[in-house]
């Protein structure tokens, strides 16, 4: 297409500009947008049937209009498509895959072409402003971003961020904080997600990577990356834990981050509506980290178990409630803070529990192995705590044991292997009985015992699983058979299923 230089409209070229610097995207797709709505028109005058196009020059702004037929070897539309035989009665040249292009005089727009062209214009404009916004802030999720606060609806703080509006849900906001209209805000940008109706961008006040990129901002050691944040446990306005460590053993983690009279630390506390923050010394030690983490409670004995991660935790009857903290606040944060279920008790209470549990093991091997109790006392000496263990453990370990001989171990070990095939026998009948989902029954890392404490729970389905927390998984199947980890990541593998529909439904 050719453009006269009498056709020249600079002012489409003045408005494309405008309208690109108000709207901060690009100028070529204003005049892309242009010339879509304008081709648009075209369709209306010469016929929607055909395939015109039209085209503004970049340096006069002059238009041309013009109608594209291609060229095929089977023509299955007359409107858009010639033959290659008749094709070529115009033009020898002409090959399958060419266009012939025909000029359209210059259309006068109306009143409805106008408006067709606007609305184009307009959608076009708003669709490259969307995708410049999701750009943007897709690489800055996950750091921190400042805005002003431009409305507040049913509890949701709508925020204008410069460039594009995000939203702080109500359940991400701090307990009690308000927001008012023209308030300015600092948020931890949590996601952003491009849907049709355009980029929704999500902000939070209460994860706890925004405590750790606050850190970021005014310690800046952590900034520089001298000292690293290891961890982070909130309980949102209220009072949050920070494990910190640095490999140069020349600088106090702790110490840096509190500040000088607390005043690094002090900043944050007022940006989060006064939530008390404890800064601890990570260690790579469980032990030594569970520890710190509990300071300045003075631990008398901590006994772990490294497949469960529990830790049993003693302190003294007089640092006990202090150690637990309020409504198990304390002892929550610090079981968050370091991957550990962790258990509490006195002096008192951990005999108590020592002997309950001793019973119970005791009764556990007399019942299912049928030997005496010195026999079952002997195991439990050695450090056998289930019957699995005596199944799997090498014979010789089992026939070392003082008192023991090779015909004795055999015996307990083929004691053991029977109870536990009677037991998995009679698991896989009660699920039979409890009709669960095959869904949930091939889902794996799920144990014949957990699922029977699931039907029995009323958990019959991969969909049932999904729906629970991870706190509530644990409390059907005991905290002896999962850690607070692993049953978040047995929920989120269940709940993977509900993605890939949402995918298929997209």
């Amino acid at each position: 297409m050719e453009n006269n230089i009498e056709n020249a409209r600079p002012e489409l070229l003045q408005v494309a500009e405008l309208v690109a610097r108000e709207k901060g995207i690009d100028k070529n797709d204003v005049l892309e947008a242009m010339e879509l709505a304008i081709a648009r028109a075209g369709r209306s005058k010469y016929g929607p049937e055909y395939d015109v196009r039209a085209q503004i020059d970049r340096k006069t702004g002059a238009i041309a209009l013009a109608r594209y037929t291609e060229v095929v070897d089977e023509v299955e539309n007359e409107f858009t498509q010639i033959s290659l035989a008749d094709a070529q009665k115009k033009d020898a040249s002409l090959k399958v895959g060419d266009f012939i292009i025909d000029d359209l005089p210059p259309i006068d727009f109306g009143r409805i072409a106008a408006q067709t062209a606007k609305q184009v214009i307009v959608q076009k404009v708003r669709d490259a402003e969307r995708e410049r916004q999701f750009q943007e802030y897709k690489d800055k999720v996950g750091e921190i971003v400042h805005g002003t606060v431009k409305r507040v609806e049913v509890g949701n703080v709508f925020v204008d961020l410069g460039h594009a509006e995000a939203i702080l849900r109500r359940d991400e906001l701090i307990p009690n904080e308000v927001f008012r209209v023209g308030d300015r805000v600092r948020a931890y940008l949590l996601d952003v997600r491009n849907e049709t109706r355009g980029p929704q961008i999500f902000l939070t006040r209460s994860h706890p990577q925004f405590l750790a990129k606050l850190f970021a901002g005014e310690v800046p050691e952590v900034y520089d990356g001298i000292i690293e944040i290891k961890s982070v446990a909130r309980d949102p306005g209220s009072r949050a834990k920070v494990a910190v460590y640095s490999k140069d053993s020349s600088i106090d983690p702790r110490g840096a981050c509190i500040g000088m009279r607390g005043v690094r630390v002090q900043a944050i506390v007022t940006e989060l509506q006064g939530e008390k923050i404890d800064v601890v010394h990570w260690s790579p030690d469980p032990a030594t980290f569970i520890v710190n983490a509990l300071a300045p409670n003075e631990v008398l004995k901590i006994v772990l178990d490294e497949e469960s991660k529990n830790a049993e935790v003693v302190v003294s009857e007089e640092q006990l409630s202090q150690a637990i903290g309020r409504r198990g606040q304390n002892v929550r944060l610090t079981s968050q803070l370091t991957g550990w279920h962790i258990d509490i008790l006195n002096e008192e209470q951990e005999a108590e529990h020592r002997q309950a549990e001793e019973k119970g093991r005791l009764d556990l091997f007399m019942k299912a192995l049928d030997v005496d109790d010195m026999i079952a006392h002997l195991l439990i000496q050695e450090g056998f705590t289930k019957i699995e263990e005596i199944a799997l453990v090498n014979l010789d370990e089992l026939a070392s044991i003082e008192g023991f001989d090779e015909a004795l171990a055999t015996e307990l070990q083929n004691r053991a292997r029977a109870h536990l095939t009677e037991k998995e026998t009679q698991m896989s009948s009660e699920i039979e009985k409890l009709a669960l989902a095959d869904d949930l029954k091939s889902f794996d890392g799920l144990t014949s015992e957990m699922l029977v404490k699931l039907g029995q729970k009323g958990v019959k389905s991969l969909d049932d699983l999904a729906d629970l927390a991870g706190d509530e998984l644990i409390e059907i199947v005991g905290s002896d058979a999962l850690t607070a980890e692993q049953a978040n990541a047995l929920i989120m593998k269940a709940r993977e299923h509900w993605f890939d529909q949402e995918q298929v439904q997209k």
